[in-house]
């Protein structure tokens, strides 16, 4: 079999998060078809506190350079001793943060592959507009640091990969390959629903973070209100990232990691993706629609998937529209299983892993 090099700045299995996920999809279509060694990173330690976080942040807005471009960079040594003298068929780099080591894999690749699990550059710009002062003034000052990047590395490539159409749009490049997210072939899971609705995702993700906090100011009172014994679920790891706003409340059970996000998020009535930033898909909804869950979601949040407000799912921006319809889908089950069963089969149609493969069979 020929050779492929898999260069990721986090484990690429499931249960990781969505970034893992992706991974872990890609990685498993190369394994059948190439001997695929795995390159990570011993990362140096740094302390987690927080003015130890400011003083490092501040020191990158100087500097010019985003945290995770920065974080992921400074290891071609280690990279050096794992290749050695070798000669690799294909390079395949995961995620944007990687992508100044393209000189180095090009001694050693013939083909380099650069996958996008987002666009950083958007990513951040969003994250600027959502967020409060400074957060909102340092995210703008990155993502004008990201575009730059994009602009001086993206030529390295042979191929880059986006997770949808809207961001291949995005991007300056000769030859972009749209791998949408996907799950594996899930069963549907067979729970009955429980009164309450549900966030998933990486809780410490900062996108994830604004929602939370946007949920519990502007529409978690409204809804409170009016659904008077529904109860808010939120499900992820890093659930100490938002404790500032889930404590206090009896009606907000914070469960944290599991095992099975998509066996979770089927006990609930209504998946819930209040996102105001972010960038490429979100596997939250394709993890509801793989349990036969109804969603509401931001435009932004259901961004890329292509699906139709109000047949796979209910879109609304608006703190008080957002709050009416989980009200109204709480107390409309019809509603509820037919936006269930459509999300359902669009997950089945375009977002398994087996559908998403298609679409590297011309490059790999």
């Amino acid at each position: 079999m020929p050779d492929a090099l898999f260069l990721s700045p986090e484990p690429p299995v499931p249960g990781s998060g969505g970034g893992g996920l992706r991974s872990a999809s890609l990685l498993e279509y190369l394994r059948r078809r190439y001997s695929v060694e795995i390159f990570d990173f011993a990362l140096r330690p740094h302390s987690r506190s927080l003015p130890a976080k400011a003083w490092r942040n501040s020191m990158r807005l100087l500097r010019g350079v985003p945290p995770l471009f920065d974080r992921f960079s400074g290891y071609e040594q280690q990279l050096l001793a794992r290749i050695a003298a070798r000669q690799i068929d294909v390079g395949i780099v995961e995620h944007f943060w990687c992508a100044g080591y393209a000189p180095l894999l090009r001694q050693h690749c013939g083909t380099l592959v650069l996958d996008l699990h987002n666009i950083e550059s958007d990513l951040a710009e969003t994250h600027a507009r959502a967020a409060r002062w400074p957060t909102s003034w340092a995210s703008s000052r990155f993502a004008a640091a990201y575009r730059e990047l994009e602009h001086r590395w993206l030529p390295h490539f042979d191929i880059v990969l986006t997770a949808s159409e809207d961001d291949a749009r995005r991007i300056q490049h000769p030859r972009v390959v749209v791998y949408p997210n996907a799950l594996p072939e899930l069963p549907c899971p067979e729970v009955a629903e429980e009164n309450c609705i549900v966030f998933s995702g990486n809780l410490e993700y900062h996108p994830n973070v604004e929602a939370v906090r946007w949920f519990r100011s502007a529409i978690w009172p409204r809804l409170r209100e009016r659904s008077r014994d529904v109860e808010w679920r939120l499900i992820g790891k890093n659930p100490e990232a938002v404790a500032r706003w889930t404590s206090g409340d009896k009606r907000i059970r914070v469960i944290g990691a599991v095992a099975d996000a998509v066996a979770e998020i089927a006990r609930a009535k209504v998946a819930v993706v209040p996102l105001l930033s972010g960038s490429g898909t979100r596997f939250k909804i394709l993890e509801a629609w793989a349990a036969r869950r109804a969603a509401v979601s931001t435009a932004l949040g259901a961004a890329g998937l292509g699906a139709v407000d109000g047949q796979h799912l209910l879109i609304k921006d608006n703190a008080e529209e957002f709050a009416e319809a989980i009200v109204q889908m709480l107390g409309d089950a019809a509603l509820r299983s037919q936006l269930g069963a459509s999300g359902r089969q669009l997950y089945l149609d375009r977002f398994t892993w087996p559908t998403a493969w298609k679409q590297l069979e011309a490059i790999f």
